[in-house]
């Protein structure tokens, strides 16, 4: 196409913008809204699913070893889990250094374990800890580890972790649901919206229709059109989402310390590119919906 072409299409559609100012208006709010909404959802589960891959990551297998087993017998058990396709680090943890971190956790109250200091008083066991490559699988690498001879013991706190995968996955498939209904419900708003635009220039676009002009001819100031309007529209979630996700990120290092969230810059990021180019789509595939029926002359 030509460039005065071009420019013809962009005057047009910026025309019909000012010419209908609150139909316009209503477009770019409901663009505003939906993804407003839809980037507030997705920011909670982007972060849950953050969240849960931080925890999946600290996920490990402890193997407590038989309190009478040789060095040999002890390195031929480190030697199996390292061949194990699922384990990707393993670390061996003495009665002594588990000793240890236990006065530490215990703080004020690690005089209690004074007494247990010799070797002989020791009741802790000798152990690896095991991380594995697919936290999902850990449970697979756990009870190939618990058969291993010398082996009295294998802890992953099982009960937790399914609890933990079951309430991922549900997190995940209800969130996509949730992102596509509000995804469609947005286009058929957009859509009804600007066909009232449209709507107003059905006769223009029959007289054009039947002097020869092309569907794509006629189409291009209403895609434009709504291209416009779906990136007006996205503007303000992604600086206010980003704003306000800022100021939950201060407040919850500040009072939940532990509680670790995605960092504002990556979130941006993530913003710029799904809501923009979610709030441009939905403005074209609005303005395409909306001019089916006018352009079957």
């Amino acid at each position: 196409m030509r460039l005065r072409t071009w420019a013809y299409f962009i005057a047009e559609a910026f025309k019909s913008i000012f010419r209908n100012g609150w139909m316009s208006f209503a477009s770019v709010g409901v663009v505003i809204i939906t993804l407003f909404l839809l980037g507030s959802f997705m920011l909670l589960n982007y972060n849950i699913g953050f969240l849960s891959s931080d925890i999946k990551s600290q996920i490990e297998v402890i193997v407590f070893l038989e309190g009478e087993i040789t060095r040999s017998q002890r390195d031929q058990v480190y030697i199996s889990i390292e061949g194990f396709e699922e384990a990707k680090e393993v670390t061996f943890v003495s009665r002594e250094e588990a000793l240890e971190r236990l006065r530490i956790q215990m703080g004020e109250q690690g005089h209690l374990l004074e007494g247990y200091g010799e070797q002989e008083n020791n009741p802790l066991r000798d152990s690896f800890e095991v991380k594995s490559n697919v936290p999902e699988e850990v449970s697979v690498l756990a009870k190939k580890i618990k058969e291993l001879p010398g082996v009295v013991r294998v802890d992953y706190g099982s009960e937790i972790l399914e609890r933990l995968f079951s309430v991922t996955r549900i997190l995940n498939w209800v969130g996509l649901a949730f992102m596509i209904g509000l995804g469609i419900s947005a286009t058929f708003l957009i859509a009804n919206t600007i066909k009232l635009t449209v709507f107003t220039r059905r006769q223009e676009i029959m007289i054009m229709k039947m002097v020869g002009a092309s569907d794509w001819f006629i189409r291009w100031p209403f895609v434009i059109e709504g291209l416009v309007l779906g990136l007006l529209g996205s503007l303000v979630p992604v600086a206010g989402l980003y704003y306000g996700y800022r100021y939950v990120v201060e407040w919850v290092s500040f009072n939940i310390p532990f509680l670790g969230l995605m960092p504002p810059s990556e979130v941006f990021h993530f913003l710029l590119q799904t809501l923009f180019i979610l709030g441009i789509g939905l403005g074209v595939l609005g303005s395409s919906f909306s001019l089916r029926k006018f352009l079957k002359v």
